[in-house]
């Protein structure tokens, strides 16, 4: 069914919001570097510290009914990582210089940003979106899912309170209160840049807004788990990735590749960590349950404990059991257990040498989740090296927790986001984790250099002066 058309109340809804959010950046646009540092460290406070995102969490899941009341406050921390990657960036004026080719960039606001704020991230989205957008200068308009509205505006209002006790223009964050698909349409119409957090459809309207846009992909992390792996910690990290928030991020583990010689072991090991192994029979009640008779996701055993997902399908976990265990021998589009699953049910498939793993890895993602990520436990650097060559991912993980580490970690390199482009891959223009350098714009200046220009002999090396057709 085709989205209704949006209303002329609706359009001015919109407009007035960005004409609004126009005249905060003409306020804020004279804020030095030490200014705008200390508001983004005021708003990371006031929504990331224990008391209030506890609140905030726990209101997403009950709103939405998606996710983990428990471990969803854990999420905070990535706040604090994206703060502390914006402040060791410069977000004015001149931001990088290259003496040699005589090139220094200044950095520029985007302008107005338009932030899709997906149901299972309420009230963090906003805030690392927040941060990235006022360091560069920028003011933002939310547009929540409508199933998690009510904590995407108690977030963005404790926001907008936060930068006025500051004196600093509220409407630099902003929100539509009452969120349609016809209203986010028009705002990323509006707006300047969209960055579009959430599902696919979303992503395809964004970019077919007429307006520049990040965008991300589906996900369905694959990891390889080789004979050289540390069986026990590569247990644990699965269980911690695949729970994480009930699956229902699309970092989250869903295909285990396993050597044969290490197979029973690995297996052993993850039921001991929580997971439940299903019967042949409870495989087929539980993809019943999953996956509807076209194929697509049911919505309600998306980002469910593993006990509900059970009851759904038909038989009963035991106590103790936080993730479901499914054995597969086949990978296709006809395997539904092959593809994205958002919940904490992952397959486990048997592989026979690395060149066999290799060529699963490419089956899953024709299936799906190109672009988006994948991992490796072992403990050999040509098989690393191997996968990183083959895999058409954007990000991959060695020996780490797949969905506490793509999108930044403490002990990891990767930039902070609560945003991980695709690449063309999944469709989108970046395959970066977005950051604070996506929400600029940067000026090169170019001043002239002694000349550099290769003699024709260097340039065509052996082929000079030979015979031509």
């Amino acid at each position: 069914m085709a989205p209704r058309t949006i209303t002329d109340e609706e359009k001015q809804i919109v407009k007035d919001l960005v004409a609004r959010a126009r005249i905060a950046m003409k306020q804020i646009a004279d804020y030095d570097q030490a200014k705008v540092d200390r508001l983004i460290q005021a708003v990371c406070w006031a929504l990331s510290n224990e008391k209030t995102f506890t609140r905030l969490s726990n209101m997403g899941v009950d709103e939405s009914g998606l996710g983990d009341r428990a471990g969803r406050p854990n999420k905070r921390f990535k706040l604090h990582g994206i703060l502390r990657d914006a402040l060791r960036a410069k977000s004015m004026g001149i931001v990088e210089e290259d003496h040699a080719k005589g090139i220094v960039k200044y950095a520029k606001p985007v302008g107005v940003i338009a932030s899709l704020v997906p149901v299972t991230n309420a009230g963090h989205t906003e805030v690392g979106n927040g941060i990235y957008s006022l360091k560069c200068k920028n003011a933002i308009i939310f547009a929540p899912h409508p199933a998690g509205k009510k904590t995407s505006i108690e977030a963005v209002r404790i926001m907008r309170e936060t930068v006025k006790k500051l004196g600093c223009p509220e409407d630099v964050f902003q929100i539509i209160e009452k969120p349609s698909i016809p209203l986010a349409q028009e705002l990323m119409a509006q707006c300047d840049l969209t960055i579009a957090t959430g599902g696919q459809q979303m992503v395809r309207a964004a970019y077919s807004s007429g307006k520049p846009a990040y965008g991300v992909g589906a996900g369905n992390a694959t990891m390889v788990i080789d004979e050289t792996a540390d069986i026990d910690i590569a247990a644990k990290n699965t269980r911690i990735s695949k729970t994480s928030d009930n699956g229902s991020g699309c970092s989250a583990d869903g295909n285990l590749l396993v050597d044969s010689r290490i197979f029973d072991r690995f297996l052993d090991a993850l039921q001991k960590e929580g997971g439940y192994l299903v019967t042949p029979d409870e495989k087929k009640l539980l993809q019943k349950a999953m996956w509807d008779e076209e194929n697509h996701r049911t919505a309600n055993t998306i980002a469910r404990p593993a006990k509900v997902i059970a009851e759904i399908a038909g038989f009963k976990i035991s106590e103790g059991k936080s993730f479901l265990i499914v054995p597969e021998s086949h990978i296709g589009k006809e395997y539904l257990f092959s593809s994205e699953k958002l919940s904490p049910v992952l397959s486990i498939i048997k592989y026979e040498g690395f060149d066999e793993a290799l060529t699963k890895v490419e089956q899953i993602y024709e299936v799906g989740g190109r672009g988006h990520s994948c991992g490796i436990y072992s403990h050999d650097d040509n098989h690393i090296h191997r996968l990183a060559l083959l895999a058409p991912v954007s990000r991959m993980m060695v020996r780490q927790p797949q969905s506490k580490a793509n999108a930044g970690a403490w002990d990891n390199g990767m930039p902070m986001t609560s945003s991980m482009g695709c690449g063309i891959w999944g469709g989108n223009i970046t395959n970066e984790n977005v950051n604070v350098r996506h929400y600029m714009q940067l000026t090169w200046v170019s001043r002239p250099i002694p000349e550099d220009r290769p003699s024709e002999q260097q340039l065509f090396g052996e082929f000079y002066n030979t015979e031509t057709p």
